[in-house]
């Protein structure tokens, strides 16, 4: 009998790598006047390189890429427009008072587009602000809580910026940055900037249980963030063999996993693994992705690829919207003229479960805004209002008051039944204006 020698896994493959670690103000020094900088986003957000960069009083017109960031935005604050612009692909809070009140800007784009702009070279990126995982021990760092658009950054910015943190989950998929290709690094220990799960409310809860209703067993999900999604995936504990292939998800999957409720069994892509590209949460859930081989991250043009959305059977695409008018257009970035988000990753996934077998795309949405002044249902968007998702595009539609599907309607009986779902107190108006529009007696 042959006795194999036992060979350790890990090996000593970056001896002392932690002692080659700079200062913020250092490792920030190489930010030139005119460079275009990544930045990496949510819970990822390195907020010691931005400090440290907004510490600097010897930049000019120094351009901010990002999407949605975690904490404060220093480069966006009054009195900082000459020395950085921050260009928002997807507006989060911090930057919607900066874009709104012109020292900032905002692109409207799909979330599946914007790896592209930099791997095309429409954006030339000079530095990019990652925040990564420890390096292993072949000499590998993985992008941790957010893949998104950052591993395109990661790959063709001419220089790479790290905060390495010790409380930065290690995360699976195709996500790796050598460490080799970095240029200069910190060295922290803190805690994530996370996402608190909230208290569900009344509405949301009646929202939740109207979504949770639609889920079949075998469904695959995709959700965002928020009140909404939470009280629909509290829900669906009961469900069976649940899979998920989203942009994004939080702390509310846990749970489903725990219950057993998912098992990715019936997935055509991905089978047996969840599928994202970042996750936003609580410490639980950076502390469920952290070595996780259940959990697989991948670049954003390629979770929202809607070919391969499509492929995994009864895709469920749980989506919210601002405004919703009569004949379904969907405004989910605005408030009026006022950018308040993006479009993301809603028409991605929301085309991707139409064209899934037996998928079911779904706005929800409550009835009203602004305490119950205004409806969200609307007999014309507001001025300015951008549309996340066409009419052609929208199926079904969600809040307290019930549930309808708009595909394959008429302009009258989307109108009819959006009406039919929106709050009492709003509906002899909205009926008044169909009528008008559509030209039809009322009653008719």
């Amino acid at each position: 009998m042959v006795v194999a020698t036992e060979i350790p896994f890990m090996h000593d493959a970056l001896p002392n790598w932690s002692s080659r670690a700079v200062s913020a103000a250092d490792a920030v020094a190489g930010v030139k006047s005119g460079d275009n900088i990544f930045i990496h986003g949510a819970a990822a957000t390195p907020t010691p390189l931005i400090e440290a960069l907004c510490a600097r009083r010897d930049l000019e017109n120094v351009r901010v890429y990002h999407l949605h960031t975690n904490g404060p935005a220093p480069f966006a604050e009054p009195g900082r427009d000459k020395e950085f612009h921050s260009v928002s692909l997807f507006t989060g809070a911090p930057l919607r008072n900066a874009v709104n009140e012109g020292r900032a800007d905002f692109v409207p784009v799909f979330l599946s587009d914007v790896p592209g702009l930099f791997l095309s070279g429409q954006v030339k990126l000079d530095v990019a602000f990652l925040q990564l995982s420890l390096p292993d021990a072949h000499g590998f760092c993985t992008l941790g809580t957010s893949c998104d658009a950052s591993k395109a950054a990661a790959e063709m910015a001419r220089q790479i910026v790290v905060e390495f943190n010790d409380q930065m989950p290690r995360t699976h998929g195709n996500n790796l940055v050598p460490f080799a290709q970095v240029d200069t690094f910190i060295h922290t220990n803190r805690p994530l900037l996370g996402h608190a799960v909230t208290t569900e409310s009344e509405v949301e809860g009646q929202i939740g249980e109207l979504v949770a209703n639609l889920v079949e067993d075998g469904s695959t999900l995709q959700m965002g963030i928020g009140g909404i999604p939470d009280a629909a995936l509290t829900r669906m504990k009961e469900k069976i063999d649940l899979g998920v292939h989203s942009e994004m998800f939080s702390d509310r999957i846990v749970d489903l996993v725990e219950s057993g409720a998912i098992t990715n069994r019936f997935k055509k892509v991905g089978q047996g693994r969840i599928i994202t590209s970042f996750i936003n949460g609580s410490q639980k859930l950076f502390d469920f992705v952290n070595d996780n081989p259940l959990v697989s991250f991948y670049p954003c043009d390629w979770t929202n690829d809607t070919s391969v959305i499509r492929k995994n059977p009864k895709v469920v695409a749980i989506n919210s919207a601002i405004q919703i008018d009569l004949t379904g257009q969907v405004c989910a970035d605005s408030i009026g003229h006022r950018i308040f988000s993006g479009i993301g990753g809603q028409m991605d996934f929301i085309r991707g479960a139409a064209l899934s077998p037996g998928g079911k795309p779904i706005i929800a949405l409550p009835s009203r805004a602004m305490g119950g002044k205004v409806s969200r249902i609307v007999h014309q968007l507001a001025p300015g209002s951008g549309v996340v998702t066409t009419r052609g595009h929208v199926h079904w539609v969600i809040t307290e008051y019930g549930a309808v599907n708009l595909h394959g309607r008429t302009l009258r009986e989307r109108g009819e039944a959006l009406i039919s779902i929106s709050h009492p107190d709003f509906r002899p108006e909205l009926s008044r204006e169909l009528a008008a529009i559509r030209h039809f007696p009322m009653g008719g």
